[in-house]
């Protein structure tokens, strides 16, 4: 016979964990500022961040925050070996990829094709996971979203997106390529997108919560 539901037997909570996903946050928080895309090609997976520090209007409080020191990422992502998610890669697949490097050099390609936007404008730091220490790298990129509330993961989504394939083409232009424009592949999108209007309101409210942080 079934017990009764008791939530307490179902909740698991270690202070370890919770410590150890602060130490990696605050070791990122530290790794070198380098260019976008690193000049030196490496392998493994990992997390980064994106920084602005341009003259878009539209950025200005990041450029300003980030003047000094780079501790407001306009964006946060992960790069995992192909077939993470469904487990079949090993840690000794995972030490060969090179998807991060891979990720940042798409991002830089993005970057480059939406207008408004200037690829020297941007800079980047990343951490690599090894071994079984790849296992954090969801954990560590959900910390740091919370955290630092990037405006491309949040108010204005789509920037990591990726040209969906023939036959995908139905739905809608993402945020961020209404307000960036150029990516080849968006214009065989279909949908109706937001309107440009609404989505600066939104971001002008997003960064008007950032003065306050």
């Amino acid at each position: 016979m079934q017990q009764p539901f008791d939530r307490r037997k179902h909740v698991y909570h270690n202070n370890a964990f919770v410590e150890l996903v602060k130490d990696a946050v605050r070791f990122f928080n530290g790794t070198p500022v380098r260019c976008l895309p690193p000049s030196e090609h490496f392998s493994e997976t990992g997390v980064y961040a994106l920084y602005y520090t341009g003259a878009n209007p539209l950025y200005a409080r990041y450029a300003e925050l980030n003047r000094l020191s780079y501790d407001f990422p306009v964006y946060v992502g992960k790069a995992v070996p192909k077939g993470w998610r469904q487990a079949r890669t090993s840690y000794a697949a995972a030490s060969q990829s090179s998807e991060l490097f891979s990720r940042l050099r798409e991002h830089g390609r993005s970057i480059e094709a939406g207008d408004g936007l200037h690829l020297h404008d941007f800079s980047c730091r990343f951490v690599i996971f090894e071994r079984e220490g790849s296992d954090m790298i969801g954990a560590i990129e959900a910390a740091l979203i919370k955290l630092n509330r990037p405006l491309w993961n949040s108010c204005l989504d789509g920037f990591g997106n990726h040209d969906p394939g023939k036959g995908r083409y139905e739905q809608a232009r993402s945020d961020w390529d209404v307000i960036h424009p150029g990516r080849s592949w968006t214009d065989r999108l279909k949908g109706s997108a937001k309107s440009k209007d609404s989505i600066l309101a939104n971001i002008e409210a997003h960064l008007q919560a950032l003065k306050k942080s």
